[in-house]
């Protein structure tokens, strides 16, 4: 037992579980962050410099990824340049209920989904953390804005957030390194969308460093070099990851111990202490069992992952899954409600081109349901895009062959324009997810079984997300409007949350406003579980100032002796 003790345990190491690691380490606590995928370090990226020319199969989804991952390519994500950072279904299955689908995309490796998210980094705003009790939805939430805004301060500066301050109450501003500069279409379109609608269209605030960061604390880092991989993970380390930021300085404090490949599925509770010991963990690679021990965990599993650790540990004291006193753990599922892509073909600006491949797009913010306005639906929807000329895969179903084609390949194509939209979906007792005991995963562990539909709600939203979509770019004046098929599936956002919502009241509610578990005072979940409502805006940012707010929290409560 003393040989597997530590001071804090830290289950996972993607975008929660690395701001952990960090938090806890600089302050003094021997730390094991353990992680249930491969051992990845920082620049290790088997592709992130290979020419496109020797990607093979056109680094198009192949047949055999489909088959082994068909919930993965659901995404059409896992391409032949990045299809390793995405797990392989057939060994690591879950059950979807008959008319249900959720799509689970995950990444097991150290760095988790930090290696592969879309690096869009937005606060929540009073209106989001307010909106649940004013309208009666869910539960309140236990924090305000005013409390979390100095956590966001923190970690927008330690990552490096670029973006323009746009006095948007809807979305607050931050600590922005310099802004990524919209194109000449984007400028146009965000004219003609203030003159003709009132909306506003900005630069998206991006994990890209524009400049150098405003401190010291990660000298392994470089600003972007616009190229637009960074899926495949950046050895300039120019983007926020685990990989290349919170883990590295977690490292050089000489307090972390890092294990990967080491599946956690159990805390271990000691009911005559009233607190959790530890975890249970299982070995990928030889099947071991081993226990490890701490004053204080931190489930940073992801949301799904921290759910099952949580349902999967069963007690005298926890019958129904620890800290489930309230019967709320598991459910409360919620993703981002996409809708149809819609896109343009845009007139003019053919003697303007653009260098570099900026890996960040604009963003429309909510503009529904903020004042006296009411729709048909509560809460609201934002879109991100950008508009770009048409490269050679124009050609790809072309009938030129030889010479002309050469000649026409040359040239680069029109313009486009794309909007994808993100809405809120509202938090529901039924969206859940349990155990099903009866089927197993390749580690002989019982995998999840998840229960998720859209509600009147998320219809009624989707319908007006395509419609405002296609409204916006007849305003515009653009030409060829086309509306993509509608493929969304609960999940496919990669935003799932809310499976262990925080609150004032243990009745109703899994962990208080500091992320502890009500019935466990030294157990902390701090990925996307704890959201007791989602916003629409990607929440990566609000998982990192809150992990940053808990660490602080738990080191205190340890110094006063209260874990």
């Amino acid at each position: 037992m003393e040989t597997n003790s530590f001071d804090a345990i830290v289950v996972g190491t993607g975008i929660s579980g690395g701001w952990a690691a960090k938090e806890l380490t600089e302050k003094g606590l021997k730390t094991l962050v353990l992680e249930r995928g491969r051992m990845v370090r920082h620049g290790e990226y088997p592709t992130a410099t290979t020419d496109p020319w020797d990607i093979p199969f056109g680094n198009r989804v192949t047949q055999e990824t489909k088959q082994r991952k068909p919930v993965q390519t659901r995404s059409q994500y896992p391409t032949p340049s990045n299809t390793h950072w995405f797990v392989d279904d057939l060994d690591n299955p879950y059950t979807e209920v008959d008319g249900s689908r959720f799509d689970w995309i995950r990444g097991n490796h150290v760095g988790g989904r930090s290696i592969m998210w879309a690096r869009q980094s937005y606060r929540f705003s009073p209106l989001d953390f307010e909106s649940n009790a004013k309208e009666g939805i869910g539960i309140p939430w236990p924090v305000s804005y005013d409390e979390i805004a100095p956590w966001y301060d923190h970690v927008e500066t330690f990552a490096g957030i670029s973006g323009a301050s746009d006095g948007l109450a809807q979305l607050p501003d931050g600590k922005f390194l310099p802004p990524m500069e919209l194109n000449c279409v984007e400028i146009e379109f965000q004219r003609k969308l203030t003159e003709k609608m009132g909306r506003k269209l900005i630069i998206g605030r991006v994990a890209n460093l524009t400049a150098p960061l405003t401190h010291d604390q990660s000298p392994q880092r470089a600003p972007c070099q616009y190229r637009n991989l960074c899926i495949r993970g950046c050895p300039y380390g120019a983007y926020f990851s685990s990989l290349s930021s919170t883990l590295p300085s977690a490292e050089r404090t000489g307090n972390m111990t890092l294990l990967a490949n080491k599946i956690v599925y159990e805390l271990i509770y000691d009911n005559d202490k009233g607190k959790a010991t530890g975890v249970r963990v299982l070995d990928a690679e030889t099947g071991a069992q081993t226990d490890y021990f701490a004053k204080v965990v931190f489930l940073c599993a992801s949301t799904l992952g921290s759910a099952y650790i949580m349902m999967n540990s069963v007690s005298a004291r926890f019958p129904n899954g620890f800290g489930n006193d309230s019967g709320e753990l598991g459910h409360n599922l919620v993703d981002h409600l996409k809708a149809a892509g819609v896109s343009a073909t845009v007139e003019g600006h053919e003697d303007v081109a653009y260098t570099g491949r900026r890996a960040n797009g604009y963003y429309i913010p909510r503009y529904r349901n903020l004042g006296k306005e009411k729709r048909d639906y509560l809460r609201g929807f934002g879109y991100q895009g950008r508009a770009s000329r048409s490269g050679v895969g124009r050609f790809n179903n072309s009938s030129m062959i030889g010479a002309e084609l050469k000649q026409a390949v040359q040239e680069p194509g029109p313009w486009v324009l794309n909007l994808s939209s993100f809405g809120e979906i509202l938090p529901n007792h039924l969206n859940h997810a349990t155990i099903d005991r009866s089927r197993k995963d390749k580690y002989g562990l019982p995998v999840l079984k998840i229960d998720t539909k859209l509600r009147e709600n998320e219809l009624a939203m989707q319908r007006e997300m395509v419609a405002d979509g296609v409204e916006m770019l007849e305003a515009a004046g653009y030409k060829n409007i086309h509306v993509g098929e509608n493929n969304y599936g609960m999940g496919l956002s990669i935003h799932e949350a809310g499976a262990a919502r925080m609150g004032k009241d243990p009745k109703t509610s899994v962990l208080n406003k500091f992320n502890q578990v009500h019935a466990c005072k030294n157990v902390y979940v701090t990925d996307g579980s704890f959201l007791a409502s989602s916003a629409c805006q990607n929440p990566s940012l609000t998982y990192m100032a809150f992990t940053a707010r808990a660490a602080h929290h738990a080191v205190e409560e340890l110094k006063k002796g209260n874990l």
